[in-house]
């Protein structure tokens, strides 16, 4: 059960920009994987990697980098920001990978401009609990080791890929999103070549299944480049948003279609 733990002093100002970022908060929430149970051979590495993506919904565009990173500690540092006239977002994402799987540490979302909002999330094996900033309030979520956030999810997906890509057709992950923890599947569309700012990209197609049947959630990764999101497509509500990659470097080295 979710329990109040206590309320920091936030301002949060909600302007109607801020649902251009909530459909696009969606989009990214609408990733979910977990390793394939039983994967035998060597662990895969996540390398650094730079992509910009562009982003339309609503009649906007917006451009959003997305950044890996790794520290002196074995940690993995993933930010992810963008803007649109004056209103913007910047998260981050702190977690480690033990084998296959991400061990998440913690979650920062912060708008910017005219939409103050913030969520967090801080990850405390010690005493198996997940404390929650979500609407100003703070609560207490149930701890696992395999709880992801909505940022690390992708990158648990490319660790599954780039493990046992045949295994991966129909899985599903915990992710800890506003207040509560969700369980999530996917399930294997087929091989897909996109077209791309890049050039063609072959990629994997992948859905994710939803209960209400006005939503869907689409997305393509690359196999050529360790897995990287290429793609994605969310509608709620009749509305859609849909990403796609405009560059990206892996290890510093620019990345090409064929």
């Amino acid at each position: 059960m979710v329990s109040h733990y206590r309320r920091p002093a936030l301002t949060t100002d909600r302007k109607w920009p801020e649902s251009i970022f909530r459909l696009l908060g969606a989009l990214l929430a609408s990733l979910a994987l977990s390793p394939p149970a039983n994967a035998t051979g060597p662990s895969p590495t996540l390398r650094p990697y730079s992509a910009q993506y562009q982003t339309t919904a609503r009649g906007f565009d917006l451009s959003i980098t997305r950044k890996l990173e790794a520290d002196s500690n074995n940690h993995f540092i993933l930010t992810n920001a963008g803007k649109i006239l004056v209103v913007g977002f910047h998260e981050i994402s702190v977690f480690r990978v033990a084998g296959t799987q991400v061990r998440s540490i913690s979650y920062i979302y912060q708008g910017t401009g005219l939409v103050n909002s913030r969520r967090e999330l801080h990850f405390s094996p010690e005493s198996d609990e997940i404390t929650c900033l979500y609407k100003d309030q703070w609560y207490q979520l149930p701890y696992t080791e395999d709880t992801l956030d909505r940022m690390n999810q992708v990158e648990q997906v490319r660790l599954i890929l780039l493990k046992e890509r045949q295994s991966a057709r129909d899985i599903a992950l915990r992710v800890a999103d506003g207040k509560r923890v969700k369980e999530s599947h996917l399930v294997l569309i087929g091989e897909e070549t996109l077209e791309t700012a890049l050039g063609p990209v072959a990629t994997v197609h992948y859905e994710r299944l939803h209960d209400d049947p006005s939503r869907k959630s689409d997305l393509w990764f690359a196999p050529q480049w360790d897995y990287l999101m290429i793609r994605t497509v969310h509608i709620e509500d009749g509305n859609p948003v849909e990403m796609l990659l405009t560059s990206a470097t892996i290890d510093g080295i620019p990345v090409a279609g064929h």
